[in-house]
């Protein structure tokens, strides 16, 4: 690419030079070599250093630190793990659920402090999120949602809301329930990666751009080949979350799922008065398909969600960051959420891929044998899962005990993506299957029974 300002909205306003840094220019030695200069690649260089100054850390990017999820996505820095604590409790005990939860609160908090600590605005907002039920049939999943993290005894702070409590909020059409979460902030991404990429450097890691990785080597001499050289390492690092696909030892280790985002013109004074949203919380409703909203600093609204379909053989490629059918759906639902806005301008749609796990559990693991550890699989809600994934490499890596690694994600072994045609197949059907559940239930306004193939398919 030759204008990396307009893979996002994100990258565009971030403030910082884009122009790539130096490609790697023949091979090298070093102790961590990490592939990928996005959250999961620049935390875990973060936190390595912090705990052992003297590394030697170099990563190697194809493209430029923040093209790839970390600078396009909706903006949540969310305390929400990939699956929820129900899944999690029933999988692996209520004591497991309780941690991994905990855990993730911790690493939103974290991960404010440590940009607060640093200089990067990245114009942090602790406004929450609203879990909003949209309708009578989104009801139940909501008030689920709360009884789950009741039980568990995790609701402190959390406010199971009214409609009228809700539209004090926000106005939203059609609102029934909502959940309020105080454990997440929006953010600017682009702001965030680009802050982060810097200070990695200025305590010593280097970052080569524009150098894609053509071969991973493992075994004693592990290493990261490109066509500019060889980056040999002790540790060899896999941090590419979606594109990890596109090499062929993990075509099916994770599996690229694409999502779309359309933004608004800045809104007036009066159009803010009407709807309100003062506290700026990240929203989503519980559609089968998803859509997540937030606000940003400037006074926009960022309107997300998934759509576009699945290409055959997890392909990636520049021109799926657009789907003119997806982005014009998101346009026409955010006139629905919100009529008043029936005639706003949007000024900018874009997209990119996200890595989906077979079991929507993340994968962060280390094998010293091999001498790779690798971390992937956030399905959607990476912003700060990235941060607790680096922090458990780091612990993996330095052989050092916590109870990081006691979380489901430590060293966790997921089932392959089925071999293709098959899983074109799957998610084809998957995705219809979901657009199928979520129009009838608009349509009767009675919630799916549970039942249903493409539900029991998903259950976690």
């Amino acid at each position: 690419m030759t204008d990396y300002r307009a893979i996002s909205w994100w990258l565009e306003s971030c403030g910082d030079d884009l122009t790539p840094r130096p490609p790697l220019s023949g091979s090298i030695d070093v102790d961590i070599a990490i592939m990928g200069a996005g959250f999961s690649g620049l935390w875990t260089a973060w936190y390595l250093l912090q705990r052992d100054p003297s590394l030697r850390i170099a990563i190697v990017e194809r493209e430029i630190a923040g093209f790839g999820a970390s600078g396009r996505n909706g903006a949540w820095c969310t305390s929400e793990f990939p699956t929820g604590p129900g899944a999690i409790a029933r999988k692996y005990g209520d004591d497991t659920a309780r941690a991994t939860v905990t855990a993730m609160r911790a690493t939103v908090r974290e991960i404010g402090e440590i940009t607060s600590a640093n200089g990067i605005a990245c114009d942090w907002a602790d406004g929450g999120q609203l879990i909003i039920a949209r309708g009578a049939h989104q009801r139940d999943a909501v008030e689920h949602e709360y009884a789950e993290l009741d039980r568990l005894g995790l609701a402190e702070g959390v406010e199971l809301l009214s409609a009228g409590e809700t539209l004090r909020r926000v106005r939203i059409t059609d609102l029934t329930r909502a959940l309020f979460s105080p454990f997440t902030a929006v953010i600017h991404p682009g702001k965030l990666v680009r802050g982060m990429a810097h200070l990695v450097e200025k305590h010593g890691v280097t970052i080569y751009e524009q150098t894609p990785v053509s071969g991973i080597v493992t075994g004693g001499r592990p290493a990261l080949e490109t066509e500019r050289g060889t980056v040999r390492a002790k540790t060899v690092v896999l941090c590419a979350e979606a594109y990890l696909s596109q090499m062929p030892a993990y075509r099916r280790a994770v599996m690229p799922v694409y999502s779309l985002i359309t933004l608004t013109e800045p809104l007036s004074e009066a159009e803010w008065a009407e709807i309100g949203w003062a506290g700026r919380e990240c929203i989503a409703s519980c559609r089968f398909t998803v859509d997540y909203l937030s606000r940003t600093a400037d006074g926009r609204i960022l309107f997300g969600g998934r759509g576009a379909p699945y290409r055959y053989g997890s392909r990636i490629a520049p021109d799926m960051d657009r789907h003119a059918g997806t982005h014009a759906m998101l346009q026409d639902s955010l006139r629905a959420w919100f009529p008043r806005l029936k005639d706003v301008r949007f000024t900018h749609t874009w997209g990119g891929p996200l890595g989906w796990s077979r079991d929507f559990i993340p994968t962060v693991a280390y094998d010293p044998a091999r001498g790779v550890a690798l971390a992937h699989g956030y399905t959607g809600n990476g912003v700060a899962t990235t941060n607790l994934a680096a922090r458990t490499l780091t612990d993996l890596i330095l052989g050092e005990k916590s109870d990081l690694l006691d979380l489901p994600h430590a060293n966790h072994r997921t089932r392959q993506w089925e071999p293709e045609p098959f899983r074109f197949l799957g998610v084809r059907y998957m995705q219809h299957a979901f657009v199928n559940l979520d129009r009838t239930a608009e349509r009767t306004g009675q919630a799916p029974s549970g039942k249903s193939l493409a539900e029991r398919m998903t259950a976690h």
